[in-house]
């Protein structure tokens, strides 16, 4: 399959939807990015990488790491992460404090903020520094080893982190968080503001393409670890979205509030593309728009 001539053209057919939607302005520090910036790129199984427009530029990752934490914690921890977290979708905002209560302090998914808390406490008591393990693991995984947290991003967070510290000091009263709040919260803002290229986020993730399988060919979860991910990235991987994603592109996948989603096709490739302009969702309007027209040019999807 000629992936370049795919996305070449794929960034012609998304060319009227770039600069579309609005930017994360309430995290400021994306809130300057250039709404017209337009990135996709593919990694395939043997890390061979296509790109088209800004496929190398970094932008920041925000809550697509939350898959890479996900990972890292099911590799150490094993299945004892889902006593803390479930897998359904929420149907609420991802940074819903409602939801928490009537499920007594349980997170519904590891993607929504509440969740990816957890999971963060969990890889800080597995690793003793979770952002900055995390951050290897990515420079290990997408070959880059220049990949760095930026500090004007993680400082903004933090200025603006409340909802996210009630969460965190919510679950903490059900006994589901095991680390002081202010470390927790400390590892999680510096793990969101990790910037990444679109090839990054597709080299990044081709475990998942490959079962598992890490880029040095060891083995970093089992196939079913690897199916397990995949399935809470389609059912709840873009916010309160995911039903419209599946029906529009029909891939897993997981977006972040910096305009990047990552996507993957099972036994084949990844995706990361980035465009900053988001919908009503927190979705990438671009980027959404470019991964429909992926699996609609070359029929890959996982249904």
């Amino acid at each position: 399959m000629d992936y370049q001539a795919i996305l070449e053209r794929i960034a012609a057919d998304v060319a009227p939807q770039v600069g579309r939607g609005r930017l994360a302005e309430y995290i400021p520090a994306l809130a300057s990015v250039d709404p017209r910036r337009f990135g996709m790129a593919i990694a395939d199984v043997d890390g061979k990488v296509y790109g088209v427009g800004d496929w190398q530029q970094p932008f920041s990752a925000q809550s697509i790491t939350k898959v890479f934490a996900l990972a890292m914690v099911l590799a150490q921890g094993g299945d004892t992460l889902w006593e803390h977290v479930g897998r359904e979708p929420s149907g609420n905002p991802f940074n819903s404090l409602v939801q928490l209560e009537y499920e007594n302090g349980i997170p519904r998914n590891p993607f929504i903020n509440a969740g990816a808390l957890v999971v963060t406490d969990r890889l800080q008591s597995l690793t003793g520094d979770a952002s900055s393990e995390l951050l290897e693991f990515l420079r290990q995984e997408s070959g880059n080893p220049d990949l760095a947290f930026d500090p004007e991003v993680a400082q903004s967070e933090t200025a603006n982190g409340d909802r996210n510290a009630a969460l965190a000091h919510f679950m903490a009263s059900y006994g589901n968080i095991a680390n002081p709040v202010p470390t927790l919260l400390d590892h999680y803002f510096w793990q969101c503001a990790i910037e990444m290229s679109c090839a990054d986020l597709a080299l990044a993730a081709r475990f998942l393409a490959r079962h598992g399988l890490r880029a040095d060919d060891t083995r970093l979860l089992t196939r079913s670890e690897a199916k397990q991910i995949n399935a809470v990235m389609l059912t709840c991987g873009t916010y309160d979205a995911a039903g419209e994603f599946a029906h529009r592109v029909g891939l897993p996948g997981k977006s972040g509030v910096g305009g990047g989603i990552v996507a993957v096709v099972p036994g084949r490739c990844t995706l990361g593309v980035w465009s900053p302009g988001l919908d009503e969702r927190g979705n990438s309007v671009a980027g959404v728009a470019a991964l429909d027209r992926f699996t609609t040019l070359t029929g890959l999807s996982v249904f």
